[in-house]
């Protein structure tokens, strides 16, 4: 059954982890998605498992989701005809994806003014820290420090200790990858209204600060900004925090509304709470009694007896444990797939679940210019050709 993005076009330049997270998810839901990879001895960026023909650097392939679902061709941007391959390439695509810094694809000849004119209908985006204007948008960065200018990171941790700085998830991977795969799916949607493509500026600092939508608000109508330890959704209250149990481990409780409130006061003994819910002199009082309560028992033997019961409570899971978690399977969220070297294969299933046209995972992600051969037939090139391309290096 063919996915919601079935027969869309998507010619992929990205190489750290947020562009290739955005192509990712257009491949899981059926977008033909095609690498245009670096020469040999550039930077690959390890985004789809690194370059080599060995079988680690297969295997490694083979683990890598971000990878998944596409081919691949290796083009020498530095040489004329391979700026001729790549705009060969964008006239018969959807999507046009980049990664670089501000003004290097307009250097390359591969800009949205160039590709544009080769094709009108293109949906062009480019995906930068900082975006392609305002004062930061030549600086480098990563992950930590899109955070840091969009607000998330002085949110997260604990009161008076330095900020604790999160995996890459935030900006990477849903600030810059999930949103630039949304914005590209909208643009697609408006081409079909007025038939025109159009450019993307995607910024990760930018999209950090939009995923903070609801705290935005309050601190534009005159209220603080969210601080480490805050009451309410800061971790600061007894009823929304974390606790750890017998074993070290730690359970999640989030019980904000007053029944929920009340069944963790009637829960651990303490029902002379039920009428503190707003009031903060009796929290940590409070506090100090569920940490101790929930130190009585493990994490999973808490989460066994309380699974069922109506307070909001939730085992904390390392990567490892959610894979392996009975909810996690159930959902489809670890799927396998046949790689011809590493054999049947696990990885994270697809995310968004349709009724009518599903996403899937189809293959495993290819070795550097694995189709390079079949991409220039595809475009009408002779083996005479590609054998010269070959030979001069403008692809591999």
């Amino acid at each position: 059954m063919a996915g919601p993005l079935d027969g869309v076009k998507v010619v992929d330049l990205s190489r750290l982890a947020p562009g290739p997270f955005a192509s990712m998810a257009l491949g899981d839901l059926g977008a033909e998605v095609l690498l245009v990879e670096a020469p040999a001895g550039a930077i690959r960026g390890g985004a789809m498992g690194g370059g080599g023909s060995d079988e680690a650097a297969a295997r490694r392939r083979a683990f890598n989701p971000l990878g998944r679902n596409k081919r691949s061709i290796v083009v020498d941007l530095r040489q004329p005809e391979g700026v001729e391959v790549v705009h060969a390439l964008a006239a018969q695509a959807d999507v046009f994806l980049e990664g670089f810094r501000p003004g290097v694809t307009d250097r390359l000849g591969v800009g949205y003014e160039a590709i544009s004119k080769t094709n009108p209908r293109i949906v062009y985006a480019s995906l930068s820290g900082y975006g392609q204007t305002g004062p930061y948008a030549n600086m480098v960065g990563h992950d930590i420090n899109y955070i840091s200018v969009g607000g998330s990171l002085s949110m997260i941790g604990r009161p008076g200790q330095k900020p604790a700085v999160p995996q890459n998830t935030i900006a990477d991977f849903a600030g810059g990858g999930l949103m630039t795969a949304f914005a590209i799916v909208s643009a697609l949607y408006a081409r079909t209204l007025t038939g025109r493509g159009q450019y993307l500026d995607m910024s990760m600092s930018d999209g950090v600060l939009y995923l903070l939508a609801s705290q935005t608000g309050g601190v534009l109508a005159g209220g603080p900004p969210p601080r480490p330890g805050m009451p309410g959704l800061g971790g600061g209250s007894p009823h929304y925090t974390v606790y750890e149990c017998a074993d070290g481990k730690y359970l999640s409780i989030g019980s904000l509304e007053p029944q929920f409130w009340a069944a963790l006061c009637r829960l651990s003994g303490r029902e002379d709470m039920l009428d503190a819910e707003f009031d903060a002199s009796k929290h940590a009082e409070f506090g100090a009694h569920l940490d101790a309560f929930f130190k009585t028992k493990t994490r999973d033997q808490w989460f066994a007896e309380l699974r069922d019961v109506e307070l909001c409570v939730a085992p904390v899971l390392d990567v490892a444990e959610a894979l392996a978690d009975e909810h996690q399977r159930a959902r489809g969220m670890v799927v396998e797939v046949d790689d011809a070297v590493a054999g049947r294969v696990r990885q994270v299933g697809v995310g968004p679940k349709f009724s009518d046209t599903p996403g899937s995972v189809r293959s495993t992600a290819p070795a550097p210019g694995a189709h390079t051969d079949e991409v220039l037939r595809g475009l009408g090139y002779d083996a005479a050709r590609i054998a010269a391309l070959r030979e001069k290096k403008v692809v591999g």
